[in-house]
């Protein structure tokens, strides 16, 4: 089957476009675009990365549903914001563990924006609870731990000292100190506008896969 080319570079002359005009009536003279460069190869990209998901692990969902799938909405929760801007300007897809409730259980996720795309997973900002898992498995497992160390660099805000009932003196403690468990890889927008996207994408989710995999079964679920 010859490789599939998904996304082209109208989605990002269409962010551009949006990020310097983003209201209402823009966005609604500009819909038909927004559902033919964004809405449409989001979803094909998602139904053909359902099977490749599913090799990396089959409790892991890609939901090409165009609403409460795996493709995020445009639209912004400006209700407790300052920012009253009603569009996101990047494009956001997550591919989450079947059991996860939202955006705070373990995924891999796509991000498209203009000058800063990238693939991440992990687990994000997710609550204490979550946290003490995540932590306690560490303890508990540290050689498990230091293989997906190994494998993948963590990014994101820390605690400024170790959090509460963990060792000072452990020699992870300074991922004892995040408060999110996530990897990333940066992405070219060419590579994401040609017919190797789904191969790259693939890639980079396999890499950061055993962060994924120790995270998911610090929580108790199946990976």
């Amino acid at each position: 089957m010859p490789a599939t080319t998904f996304f082209t570079p109208e989605i990002f002359v269409f962010l551009k476009q949006l990020k310097r005009n983003n209201d209402r009536d823009w966005f609604a003279k500009n819909k038909q675009r927004y559902e033919e460069c964004v809405v449409k190869p989001a979803l094909a990209f998602i139904t053909e990365f359902a099977p490749h998901l599913f090799d990396i692990s089959p409790n892991f969902v890609a939901d090409a549903r165009p609403t409460r799938g795996s493709l995020f909405r445009i639209y912004r929760d400006t209700r407790f914001s300052h920012d009253k801007r009603p569009y996101k300007t990047h494009v956001g897809i997550h591919f989450l563990h079947a059991k996860g409730k939202d955006v705070h259980a373990p995924l891999f996720y796509l991000h498209l924006e203009p000058g800063g795309c990238f693939a991440a997973a992990g687990v994000w900002h997710p609550d204490n609870m979550t946290l003490t898992k995540i932590r306690t498995a560490i303890v508990s497992r540290p050689e498990e731990w230091k293989k997906v160390r190994g494998k993948a660099s963590l990014e994101g805000d820390k605690l400024k000292k170790p959090p509460r009932g963990f060792n000072p003196e452990h020699p992870f403690v300074e991922d004892l100190k995040l408060k999110s468990f996530v990897s990333s890889v940066m992405l070219d927008e060419d590579k994401i506008c040609s017919d190797k996207f789904l191969r790259d994408y693939s890639a980079a989710c396999k890499k950061m896969a055993p962060l994924v995999e120790f995270t998911t079964k610090a929580l108790g679920l199946k990976y």
